[in-house]
C-alpha cells in the first residue's frame, strides 16, 4: 500500500492519498450464468399455455363458434352459409333430440305411480311431442341440404325449393315459439315454492328441472358465445402475446386443394336488372371493385374474391378471410 501525503504551505491541512493495487471489485457476469429455478418454473407455464392456445385456436369447434358468431353478428352481404345448416351440426341436433326423447319415454314408463300436484306429466308429453316435431323439421332440412348439393339443373328450379324453405323457416319459428313458451310454463309449474313438487314425484321433477336446465343453457347459448369470443379470447391472446383469431391453420392448401374450387371470369350485370344480394361488389382482400373478365373465385363458404388475391391468401392459410372457415380437407 502506497502512501502519500503534501502539506499545503500557508494552512495545516494535509491530504493522504492511498492507493492499491488489489481493489475489491465485482467480477464481470459470464454468459453461461445460473438461471434461478423460479425462473424456469416461470416459463414452463408460459410456454404451456401459448402451446394450448395456440392448439385451441386451431380446433375445428372454435372455427366453427367464430363462424356462428360471425353469422349471428356480421353484416348481411358477407355471411356466407348458414353454419346450424352443416352436417355436423344436424347431427349433433340429431344425438341430442335422440337422448331427450329416449330418457323422456323412458321416465314416463317407470313413473307411473306418481301423482304430481300440478299436471307435469302433461307438460313432459307436450315437451316429448314438440322434440318428435323437431326431428321431423331437422329430417327436412338434411333432405334440402343434401338437395342444395345434387345436379345444378336442379338448383336453378328454385320456385319449388324457395316455398318449401319458407314453410321450413315458418315451422321452425313457430316451433322455437312454442319451446319458448312451454319453457315458461314449465318453470311455473316445477318450481312453484307453495306445493312440494319433488315428495309427490322425485322423478318427473328431476327430470322437469334436466329439461328446463338444457332449455336455460341453449337460451344463454349467444351470451356465453358472446363472452367467450369477445372477452375471454382477447383476454388470453393479450396475456399470451398470440393472436388466436389468426391461428386457424396450421398450413397453407395445397395447389390441387385450391384448384378444386370452383371460379369463373366475372360479367357485370346491369343497372336495370336485380343483383342477387349476395354479390360482393368488391374483393375484400386487394379491396378492388370486379371488372368484366376478372377471374373470381368462390369458397366452400359461399364468399367471392379475386382469383389472384385468395389464391395466394389460401397458400399462406388455408382458411376464409372473412369468417375464417377452413377448407375442407
Amino acid at each position: 500500500m502506497d502512501t502519500v501525503q503534501s502539506e499545503s504551505p500557508s494552512s495545516n491541512i494535509s491530504i493522504t492519498i492511498t492507493s492499491s493495487s488489489s481493489l475489491c471489485t465485482t467480477p464481470p457476469r459470464s454468459d453461461n450464468s445460473h438461471v434461478s429455478p423460479s425462473v424456469v418454473q416461470e416459463r414452463l407455464p408460459t410456454s404451456f399455455y401459448l402451446r394450448l392456445a395456440m392448439k385451441v385456436s386451431r380446433a375445428r369447434w372454435f372455427i366453427f363458434l367464430r363462424r356462428v358468431f360471425h353469422y349471428q353478428n356480421g353484416s348481411r352481404s358477407d355471411l356466407g352459409s348458414n353454419p346450424f345448416n352443416s352436417s355436423t351440426w344436424m347431427m349433433s341436433e340429431l344425438i341430442a333430440l335422440f337422448i331427450q326423447l329416449t330418457v323422456i319415454t323412458f321416465t314416463l314408463a317407470i313413473s307411473k305411480d306418481e301423482k304430481p300436484i300440478w299436471p307435469v306429466r302433461l307438460w313432459i308429453t307436450g315437451y316429448d311431442v314438440g322434440c318428435l316435431l323437431s326431428l321431423m323439421l331437422l329430417y327436412g332440412r338434411f333432405r334440402q341440404l343434401d338437395h342444395d348439393h345434387g345436379d345444378i339443373e336442379q338448383q336453378h328450379r328454385g320456385t319449388e325449393d324457395n316455398r318449401s324453405s319458407h314453410l321450413m323457416n315458418r315451422c321452425r319459428t313457430s316451433l322455437e315459439l312454442f319451446f319458448a313458451i312451454w319453457f315458461v310454463i314449465g318453470n311455473v309449474w316445477v318450481f312453484d315454492s307453495r306445493f312440494g313438487s319433488f315428495n309427490h314425484a322425485p322423478k318427473l321433477h328431476v327430470l322437469c328441472v334436466s329439461l328446463l336446465a338444457w332449455n336455460a343453457l341453449c337460451y344463454s347459448f349467444p351470451f356465453l358465445l358472446f363472452m367467450f369470443l369477445c372477452c375471454i379470447v382477447p383476454l388470453a391472446s393479450s396475456l399470451l402475446g398470440y393472436n388466436m383469431n389468426m391461428g386457424s391453420s396450421d398450413r397453407g392448401a395445397s395447389d390441387d386443394e385450391i384448384s378444386s374450387l370452383p371460379s369463373w371470369k366475372y360479367k357485370r350485370i346491369d343497372d336495370n336488372a336485380s343483383a342477387p344480394a349476395t354479390d360482393d361488389p368488391q374483393c375484400c382482400i386487394c379491396l378492388g371493385k370486379y371488372k368484366d373478365k376478372d377471374e373470381v373465385r368462390e369458397l366452400p363458404c359461399s364468399h367471392k374474391f379475386h382469383l389472384k388475391c385468395v389464391d395466394q391468401w389460401l397458400r399462406i392459410i388455408s382458411c376464409c378471410p372473412l369468417c375464417k372457415q377452413d377448407l375442407p380437407r
